[in-house]
């Protein structure tokens, strides 16, 4: 019996070492797959339940991959990212501005190359890739967003006065003086904010004055100067809508200006196709039109800025560098590109892959492209690689003219003059 008992007792150890061993195992099998948390950072403050939206999607196929989206406010985040990532404690996943912006942040030697790390780049749009692109061919940023500049209108308050949508500058300044006979407020536009004043209305409206994409080629070859005339024409007409603008349009700011329009409150906003989203949480949609920005005369072709405006790039500092690669290769495929267009209409995905959009604005914006020659911000490649950069002198010089202190021509040689390190 005490052999017996013994052997019992044995037996017993033995499937009792055996069973902690299993749970020893399955401890270790569970702390392999605890929650990592990768940080992603914008300037789009305004997209957080969009990009939350997004994201679910992605920690349905990795659901022990969090994604935090914490967006930074538009003025303060080139100076914030450029300093955290400096300092390696940036974001782990960073959205980023295309060309000279965005090479300042590569320059900081703290984002992760991925010509190797995704292939599948090869297939993006050349123009896209070179946007988020060093100039010896590495990528450090994947082309997630284009965006379009145009006019946003309010259909009743067209309809009111019997307007039609106008094509040519003459039929919008006529329908402008229209609207302002009628006591209406024309544009909701102010100038506290100058960044507007050139990434949306010189880019966007001038563009069919200045002569779009070959006369920025031709300003980055050194072939041409801001001080000619076309670009003196193309800040004329911007003068021309400054009798349009409410009344102290000088200290209204953006936010400001897309609450005037979300609420109903004035016909038109010159503005970019980003806006669609916050528009819609304002008010709705069913009372907003577009139109691209009107041509110089009857006849001309459509100079269209579609602006590379977003790449999405990797810090390579991550403590997290498999999960972030894993992110990284989903934001490059079409199931994202798809998301991020419905998600958030009026951002054009550049992924490879036939899509469908799911707002009517969105599709009207891009209605326009075909029959366009697309172009990108004035000044924002080569000629805002420095400071002075071109961005700031053509908002500030534009915001100065608005409130008379310079002539449309001055504003053109501040701009030329801050430029003297380029030329």
């Amino acid at each position: 019996m005490r052999k017996i008992a013994l052997l019992l007792s044995v037996l017993f150890l033995a499937l009792l070492f055996t069973g902690c061993q299993k749970k020893t195992e399955d401890k270790s099998t569970e702390a392999t797959v605890e929650k990592v948390k990768l940080v992603f950072t914008s300037w789009r403050t305004e997209d957080i339940e969009r990009m939350n939206r997004i994201n679910e999607s992605f920690t349905k196929k990795y659901p022990n991959i969090e994604i935090d989206f914490q967006p930074v406010k538009d003025t303060e985040y080139d100076s914030q990212l450029k300093t955290s990532m400096a300092a390696g404690v940036g974001a782990d996943i960073i959205f980023l501005r295309s060309y000279d912006s965005g090479y300042q942040i590569y320059k900081t030697d703290s984002l992760q190359e991925l010509n190797s790390l995704l292939p599948e780049l090869k297939d993006f749009p050349s123009a896209a890739i070179a946007a988020w692109s060093s100039p010896e061919g590495v990528t450090y940023g994947v082309p997630s967003v284009g965006v379009v500049h145009g006019v946003y209108y309010r259909k009743s308050i067209f309809e009111k006065y019997g307007l039609e949508v106008p094509v040519t500058w003459d039929e919008f300044m006529a329908v402008s003086e229209t609207l302002k006979a009628g006591g209406e407020t024309v544009f909701a536009q102010g100038t506290k904010d100058n960044w507007m004043l050139y990434e949306v209305m010189f880019a966007g409206l001038g563009a069919n004055f200045y002569g779009g994409e070959e006369a920025r080629q031709a300003l980055m070859n050194k072939e041409a100067r801001f001080t000619d005339d076309n670009f003196v024409l193309a800040l004329e007409k911007m003068k021309e809508l400054q009798q349009f603008f409410p009344e102290r349009f000088e200290g209204i700011d953006y936010v400001t200006m897309q609450q005037i329009f979300g609420t109903g409150n004035a016909a038109m906003f010159m503005g970019g196709s980003w806006e669609i989203g916050i528009f819609e949480d304002l008010g709705g949609l069913d009372d907003v039109g577009y139109f691209a920005p009107p041509l110089a005369k009857a006849g001309d072709t459509l100079q269209y800025c579609f602006h590379v405006d977003a790449g999405i790039a990797m810090n390579k500092n991550t403590k997290y560098p498999e999960e972030a690669k894993l992110y990284m290769e989903w934001i490059a495929n079409s199931e994202y590109a798809q998301l991020l267009m419905n998600e958030l209409p009026g951002f054009f995905g550049y992924t490879p892959g036939n899509y469908t959009l799911s707002n009517q604005l969105a599709k009207e914006m891009q209605s326009y492209v075909a029959d366009s020659v697309p172009t990108v911000r004035t000044v924002w490649e080569k000629l805002s690689a420095q400071s002075p950069s071109g961005n700031e002198l053509v908002g500030e010089a534009i915001q100065r003219m608005y409130s008379n202190e310079f002539t449309p021509e001055e504003a053109a040689e501040y701009v030329n003059d801050g430029l003297s390190w380029y030329y």
